[in-house]
C-alpha cells in the first residue's frame, strides 16, 4: 500500500485554555480528495495551518509526504500547494505579477503564468492589477498561486467561497485534473455539495473531533433514510408525496406507491436520500452552516 501523502494522528491543539483540535487523526491518499465538513469553528481552518507548519501541535503528529512538518516545514512547503479562505495578494500587482512572484519565491522563474491563469478563467485580466479585481476573482487567483510550483499536495481552505456557479465549476475542474495527475488534497468547507461533488471520502468536523469518516455515499447510506417522491397535478396545483423506503417492510412500500401511483396524475417520481448536511445533523445535533 502506497505512503498516504497526508497522515495526522492524535493532532490536538489549543488557544490558550480552548482546544480547538481534539486528538484528530486521517490521512490522504496521492490521488486522493478529503474534504474536511464542518461549520465556523469546527477546527478545519486550525487543521490546514498545522499542516503548513504555521501552528504546531501540542501532541500528536502532523506528516506530509513523509515529513514531520514541525521539523522540516521548508522542505514540505516547496511540495505543498495552499490556498487560504482569506486572502492576501498583492493588491498594487497585477494577477500575472503576483503569480511570478510567487514562482520566484518557489524557484520555478519560468513559472507559465499565463496558462495557470487560463485555468482559473482569469486570462483575459492577467495584467490588471488585483485591486480592480472581485471577490471572486482574488478567490480564483489563491488558486492559481497554489499551483505555481507544481505541488504534490494541495490544502484548500473554503475553494470555491464567492463564487459564481461557471467559476465555481472552473475551480472544481482544476481539483479533479490535479488529482487525476496523483495529487493529494484536503479540501476544507462547510459547503456539502462542494464535498458530495469533489471528495472521495469526508470528515465531519465538529467542535474539534472527527464524528465520522467515510465515503459520501455510505455516510448517507448508513445514517440517512431514503424515499421515493412522487410530485402528482391537484387542480391547477402540483402535491408531492413521500414514500419512505427503510423500515424494514419492502412490501409495504412498494405498495404504498403503487397506490399513489394509482391515485393521481403523476408528473415527476425521483428517489431521494439524505443530504450530507441531514446525515451531519443527526450525528452532531448542529448544521453545517
Amino acid at each position: 500500500m502506497a505512503e498516504p501523502a497526508i497522515d495526522v494522528d492524535g493532532a490536538r491543539f489549543a488557544y490558550g485554555a480552548n482546544e480547538v483540535v481534539k486528538g484528530v487523526s486521517f490521512q490522504v491518499a496521492p490521488g486522493e480528495v478529503l474534504g474536511f465538513l464542518g461549520p465556523n469553528g469546527a477546527g478545519k481552518s486550525t487543521t490546514i495551518r498545522m499542516l503548513t507548519g504555521q501552528l504546531r501541535p501540542s501532541s500528536g503528529h502532523v506528516r506530509v509526504l513523509g515529513h514531520d512538518v514541525a521539523r522540516d516545514r521548508s522542505t514540505v512547503m516547496a511540495r505543498v500547494g495552499v490556498s487560504f479562505e482569506e486572502k492576501n495578494h498583492y493588491v498594487a500587482m497585477t494577477g500575472e505579477e503576483n503569480l511570478r512572484f510567487f514562482a520566484r519565491l518557489y524557484g520555478v522563474p519560468h513559472a507559465n503564468v499565463r496558462a495557470l491563469l487560463d485555468q482559473v478563467g482569469l486570462g483575459a485580466r492577467g495584467r490588471d492589477r488585483v485591486s480592480g479585481y472581485s471577490k471572486g476573482m482574488r478567490q480564483r487567483l489563491m488558486i492559481a498561486r497554489a499551483l505555481v510550483h507544481d505541488p504534490d499536495v494541495l490544502l484548500l481552505d473554503e475553494p470555491t467561497d464567492g463564487l459564481d456557479p461557471v467559476s465555481a465549476q472552473a475551480v472544481r475542474n482544476v481539483i479533479r485534473a490535479r488529482v487525476a495527475a496523483g495529487n493529494a488534497v484536503l479540501l476544507t468547507t462547510h459547503d456539502m455539495h462542494e464535498a458530495d461533488e469533489l471528495a472521495d471520502r469526508v470528515a465531519f468536523l465538529n467542535e474539534g473531533a472527527i464524528y465520522a469518516l467515510d465515503t459520501p455515499e455510505r455516510l448517507k447510506l448508513a445514517h440517512g433514510t431514503r424515499s421515493v417522491k412522487v410530485r402528482l397535478r391537484d387542480g391547477d396545483g402540483v402535491r408531492e408525496v413521500s414514500v419512505a423506503l427503510d423500515g424494514g417492510d419492502d412490501a409495504a412500500a412498494g405498495a404504498r406507491l403503487a397506490e399513489v401511483v394509482a391515485g393521481g396524475d403523476v408528473l415527476t417520481i425521483h428517489t431521494a436520500e439524505a443530504s450530507l448536511e441531514e446525515v451531519f445533523l443527526r450525528m452532531t445535533g448542529r448544521g453545517l452552516a
